[in-house]
């Protein structure tokens, strides 16, 4: 993480994608970006708008229940071991559409946007941090429901299993600030945005949380983000030992999925959590996505939401 560093020091903006184990890493100045590389964050942009040509298709192939169930159940035991509390158990789903990732990435609506040399594409609902002036937020999202269910908002919010897993992610991303920072903030608690999911809408549960960094924070950017990577609501509490079962327990290589992309514009940084996420393998499209596990976990319902969440944001 030096190069971050190093560019933070001298106020360079840059791009920065890292992925979920950070081995993997594009660290380049704006001004010298790889051409086959497009962002949309922080409010900027560096590709022109473009109109939709053409319809899209989009069909999930996803893995067969009693296969995530038994992945399912080796969380669970865990959990009951005490090893691990909460943990984002995910998969790949093999995809077929009428259009390539650059055209998917036109055709995709969301705040935080990444096209990546024709290799992966992600349009991400979720924020990682903010850091403006000398203070750091995040936005831990945790609780997904279709908007179109009677009472959707108020049920999600009473949702006892839900609510336990928000309440261990925002812990977790309190502990994380602390670690960086001090006067720990959770300015806003489970609150609610509604989002676009192919033909459906979903309503997502987050939280607010803040801290205040040390006045020469951009000195040591590079590693007040290692010390925060990776991202909790990703992961799982304790982080440690949950990343170990994630990679006993998951059957492939998240690779840049699960990881964050952001920039620094030369005094702040933004970034978002690489969610909402295809990837050509091969010349196949595959979309990565899962959902928090607990102890209340109900698998059917896990494996519904695992299945939700592959869509394109219209």
């Amino acid at each position: 993480m030096q190069k971050i560093t190093q560019l933070a020091q001298q106020r360079e903006p840059f791009l920065f994608v890292l992925s979920y184990d950070t081995k993997q890493q594009y660290i380049e100045p704006l001004k010298s970006l790889d051409s086959d590389i497009f962002f949309k964050i922080g409010g900027q942009r560096n590709y022109p708008k473009t109109p939709r040509v053409k319809p899209y298709s989009l069909k999930k192939y996803p893995l067969n229940f009693s296969n995530y169930k038994n992945s399912l159940e080796k969380v669970l035991e865990e959990i009951r071991s005490g090893n691990t509390y909460l943990l984002n158990l995910t998969f790949k789903t093999p995809i077929e559409s009428n259009l390539n990732l650059e055209e998917i990435f036109t055709y995709a609506r969301a705040k935080y946007k990444l096209y990546f040399k024709d290799q992966f594409i992600c349009f991400s609902p979720e924020k990682f941090v903010e850091i403006e002036d000398n203070t750091i937020t995040t936005y831990p999202m945790k609780g997904t429901i279709e908007a179109s269910i009677p009472n959707a908002k108020e049920k999600i919010l009473a949702d006892s299993k839900e609510m336990a897993e928000h309440v261990m992610i925002v812990d977790l991303m309190r502990n994380d600030l602390s670690m960086v920072g001090h006067s720990v903030k959770v300015e806003q608690f489970r609150y609610v945005d509604k989002i676009k999911a192919g033909d459906k809408e979903l309503l997502q549960v987050s939280s607010k949380i803040t801290a205040t960094l040390p006045k020469n924070w951009r000195d040591n950017l590079g590693e007040i983000l290692s010390k925060l990577l990776p991202a909790g609501s990703i992961s799982g509490t304790p982080k440690h030992s949950t990343v170990n079962i994630i990679n006993q327990i998951e059957d492939y290589d998240r690779g840049f999925y699960t990881g964050v992309f952001g920039i620094f514009d030369g005094e702040n940084l933004y970034s978002a959590v690489m969610i909402r996420f295809i990837e050509k393998e091969h010349n196949r499209l595959y979309y990565k996505s899962g959902g928090g596990i607990t102890l209340d976990s109900d698998a059917k319902s896990e494996y519904n939401e695992l299945i939700d969440k592959i869509y394109l944001p219209l």
